[in-house]
């Protein structure tokens, strides 16, 4: 069972800034995404495709057969565009730590924490936390991380992202 929401979002300086290279996924991946957003009492949705090489991550997301967001990830700088009309809550940032959060292997993710964050994996969920606390939640109820449905609910910024990926190349 999932903890309350909190009642406010937190100070921004809370934030993780994870940002981990391309290459420490271990693998090239090829992902077509539908991405549902749910947000005090809003639903978005967006299409995208994901592409990440060990030198690079590629996302482009579309809406309504439109171009609504991009981003380049080589490992050292991020470069983001994002069209006036998406939300301002959809940053560039936070969608690279989602894809890392829900995509890189558990061992790389925790070298790269901070001190007093953690993530925990128990079976096909993990558990990230800040001094104990609980920030996010993550399931794979088709069991893989890759080509299924990957549920993220953010309890920090009281989100729900649910990702159905299809893998479009090895």
């Amino acid at each position: 069972m999932l903890p309350t929401l909190p009642a406010a979002p937190p100070a921004p300086s809370a934030r993780l800034h994870l940002q981990l290279s391309p290459a420490s996924l271990g693998a090239s991946l090829s992902l077509q995404q539908h991405l549902t957003v749910e947000r005090a009492g809003r639903i978005d949705e967006i299409d995208t495709v994901l592409e990440i090489e060990p030198d690079h991550l590629d996302l482009v997301g579309l809406a309504f057969g439109q171009r609504v967001m991009s981003l380049h990830y080589d490992g050292k700088q991020l470069k983001t565009w994002r069209h006036f009309m998406l939300p301002k809550e959809v940053q560039g940032e936070d969608v690279l730590q989602d894809v890392q959060l829900t995509l890189w292997p558990a061992a790389a993710l925790r070298a790269a924490l901070p001190p007093g964050w953690e993530l925990e994996e128990d079976g096909m969920q993990r558990t990230l936390l800040l001094n104990r606390e609980i920030i996010a939640q993550i399931d794979y109820p088709d069991r893989k991380a890759w080509g299924g449905k990957v549920i993220l609910t953010n309890l920090r910024y009281r989100y729900k992202l649910t990702i159905q990926s299809v893998v479009t190349a090895p």
